[in-house]
């Protein structure tokens, strides 16, 4: 097993050269992942599904020196396998290959009864949590296998490591996200340089949390998360696959 470095701070330059597609881009961790990224040396391309978000996003990069970021909008809850298909063969023509997928968007309504659960708040959850991460995965694997070290990230949650009533969809998704990482890794150890790691970032103070949670009930900024993000996209954490890591406050 490898160890989480506690309190880690990414070298400068630590992605150099690298691309690297985030999802939920616009805000939480994804902006804040993307950030980072930038500031490593990275190539950040934003996917998500508001454009004035991401565009703010890309500007805040430009302003603070980092590498040019690209946009691609994006709504997963409504894309269909051709979204994703011409997604990959765009990031094909533009970067050639892929050396990091960050699986950061999420889509969580409310804690509740599973009894209680709306169909259309089931099949939205598990659209964007569980089928998106897949379907990108699967479209991006020639781009990822075409680097001599990729990473491919899915976010979790505690939720989805062990059982908890009231997590609803959401906390079914993330377990399904946890099989997920788990196959990929299996099926693609020893058939290239393709990493596979899940994280659970924790407690952070986004909109997804608030949507839960009290604004009363503290939680930390999304940037130490991001920072354990970037260990796992970047070579400080080779030769690690397969992983469920947590990050320790």
């Amino acid at each position: 097993m490898t160890a989480l470095p506690a309190h880690y701070e990414p070298p400068a330059r630590l992605l150099e050269g690298r691309t690297v597609l985030i999802t939920g881009a616009g805000a939480g961790l994804g902006r804040a992942t993307a950030l980072a990224c930038a500031r490593a040396g990275a190539t950040p391309v934003l996917l998500g599904r508001t454009v004035a978000k991401l565009e703010k996003v890309y500007d805040e990069i430009k302003a603070a020196g980092g590498t040019e970021p690209a946009i691609y909008p994006l709504n997963l809850a409504g894309a269909s396998w051709n979204d994703y298909e011409q997604l990959a063969e765009t990031l094909g023509r533009e970067f050639g290959k892929l050396h990091g997928l960050a699986h950061c968007a999420a889509h969580f309504k409310s804690f509740g009864p599973l009894e209680a659960a709306e169909p259309k708040d089931w099949l939205e959850t598990l659209q964007v949590n569980v089928t998106a991460p897949f379907a990108l995965t699967r479209h991006c694997l020639p781009l990822l296998a075409g680097s001599a070290d990729a990473s491919v990230v899915f976010v979790s949650d505690a939720c989805g490591r062990k059982g908890k009533a009231y997590a609803g969809a959401y906390g079914v998704s993330k377990f399904a996200v946890e099989g997920l990482m788990q196959t990929w890794a299996q099926e693609l150890e020893g058939a290239g340089h393709v990493r596979v790691n899940s994280l659970d970032p924790g407690p952070m103070d986004t909109a997804l949390r608030r949507k839960g949670y009290d604004r009363s009930v503290p939680a930390p900024d999304p940037s130490a998360a991001a920072n354990a993000l970037l260990w796992l996209l970047g070579p400080d954490s080779r030769p690690a696959t397969g992983e469920a890591f947590s990050l320790s406050r």
